[in-house]
């Protein structure tokens, strides 16, 4: 009998310590979870919360702390001063971290005209070329490669000339003979109609001696820029040799953009700047926009003469053109590296006065230098992001706000391309901005049941719907949440 008493009193002592612990459990668990809910307004005094959120999740808010029903981790709220600010907020040491500058939108006089890229060439009109007048051989050629530098006057080649031979010989026969000057004048009309140079006349007048060469001079300094006849090789009447082009002019042909065609003109002033060398400075007019634009670079070409005495320059240079730069106009620019071209459009990342990120859709104009030229959407004096902006832009991405700009051009598509949600749920609370349910899950979304807030198309929308009513309600995803289009009751009156 005494053992069955200690028995049972054993027992009991382990039932009251289990109960104790279970109790002790419970209302540590209850006070953490309390900490954990109310921490953040203990942290944020005087801030009023708007509602909570899974930041995995931002498009989705609960009217009240907990745990994320997506995640293991609890909602965090967001405040009233943060709801009503678009745009990202990023912590300044990340900031610094990622390496994020900004830059202020300015104004600066700009040169009127835009930038091109030319390349020196031959001047083609200045071009000679080097031709045989008689049926010869070439005996010596001085000018043995294409490219070849030569002064004016330099020999190209020399001709072996049967031909010359024979009235040559009968002018000094009939001088000798004593013929009279008719005579020899018709000798010396038939030798220049055989193209013998009166040089070879007056030199065999002179010496009383047949020259059946002659050698062909560069008509100007140069470079040999076709050679067209080896040693030995025969040539006819009128063959062209040799092609000398001049250094002295060259052409200055720029590649205009297809965008901007329209605006080059035959007069227009040009200063060019040697690519390897900033202080060569070239100056001149356009001469004649060429006809066509290029399939392969979508580029037309103008083209204009360049003085180049000092033989600075060789064909082939690459040139920066500043094309009608005479006039200048203050306008507002921002660094190009500022500015993120999406094909569609190009966007800048704006600095609020609260520190806040925003993207920004701006139309920009011309390059200049190392800046583009902002024709609306900034105001002088902006600050914008200059680097890191690509890492911005996602977390802006994330949290909706390039979405919403994308929404305001395109709102009738969206709207019409929105899918619609259905669930049923109870009201626990209405507002003019939001009904708040607690509703059974949603399998198309992947939600569990919860209670959350769902906007309201309109502050009158839904006037019959009551706290504490069981509602079959039908919602679609917007621009700031969810936003409900229908709410019946369960019975199916409106």
């Amino acid at each position: 009998m005494n053992k069955k008493l200690m028995t049972l009193a054993v027992i009991a002592a382990v039932a009251l310590l289990a109960s104790g612990y279970v109790a002790g459990t419970w209302h540590a668990n209850t006070t953490l979870t309390t900490t954990a809910t109310s921490s953040a307004s203990e942290k944020e005094p005087g801030r009023k919360v708007l509602y909570w959120h899974d930041p995995m999740m931002p498009n989705q808010h609960f009217d009240k702390p907990g745990k994320s029903p997506f995640m293991n981790m609890q909602l965090e709220p967001v405040f009233a001063d943060e709801g009503a600010s678009s745009g990202v907020k990023i912590d300044p040491g990340l900031q610094q971290n990622l390496g994020i500058r900004y830059a202020t939108a300015r104004r600066v006089d700009v040169a009127s005209g835009f930038e091109a890229v030319g390349t020196t060439q031959f001047d083609e009109s200045l071009a000679d070329v080097v031709q045989s007048r008689v049926t010869g051989y070439i005996d010596r050629l001085y000018a043995n490669a294409p490219m070849q530098r030569v002064s004016k006057g330099a020999p190209i080649a020399s001709l072996f000339v049967p031909d010359w031979l024979a009235p040559q010989e009968e002018y000094l026969a009939l001088k000798r003979s004593g013929m009279d000057d008719a005579m020899l004048a018709a000798s010396r009309e038939r030798m220049r109609a055989l193209s013998i140079p009166d040089a070879v006349v007056a030199n065999l007048d002179r010496t009383g001696r047949v020259q059946t060469h002659v050698t062909l001079p560069a008509p100007a300094a140069g470079v040999v820029t076709e050679l067209n006849v080896r040693d030995g090789a025969m040539v006819a009447p009128g063959q062209t040799l040799a092609k000398v082009a001049g250094l002295s002019t060259l052409w200055l042909v720029i590649d205009v953009p297809e965008a901007l065609a329209l605006q080059v003109k035959a007069g227009m002033s040009v200063d060019a700047v040697f690519a390897g060398d900033t202080t060569q400075h070239f100056t001149g007019h356009i001469r004649e926009v060429l006809p066509g634009i290029s399939t392969g670079s979508r580029t037309l070409q103008a083209r204009l003469a360049i003085d180049n005495k000092d033989l600075a320059l060789t064909p082939g240079m690459l040139m920066r053109a500043r094309i009608g730069g005479a006039t200048t106009a203050s306008r507002l620019v921002v660094p190009s590296e500022a500015v993120i071209t999406t094909g569609k459009r190009s966007i800048v990342i704006v600095k609020q006065a609260d520190g806040r990120l925003q993207p920004v859709s701006v139309t920009t104009g011309n390059d200049s230098g190392s800046d583009t030229e902002v024709l609306s959407g900034l105001s002088e004096g902006e600050q914008v992001v200059a680097s890191g902006q690509f890492l911005i832009d996602s977390e802006a991405s994330l949290k909706s706000v390039l979405p919403r700009l994308e929404a305001a051009g395109s709102a009738s598509n969206t709207a019409a391309a929105a899918q619609t949600y259905q669930t049923t749920g109870k009201v626990e609370a209405v507002t003019s901005h939001d009904i708040t349910f607690s509703h059974q899950p949603v399998p198309a979304l992947g939600w569990g049941a919860m209670t959350m807030a769902f906007n309201k198309p309109s502050a009158t929308a839904f006037p019959d719907v009551k706290t504490g009513e069981t509602v079959h309600f039908a919602f679609k995803q917007s621009d700031d949440g969810y936003e409900l289009t229908k709410v019946e009751p369960m019975g199916g009156g409106k």
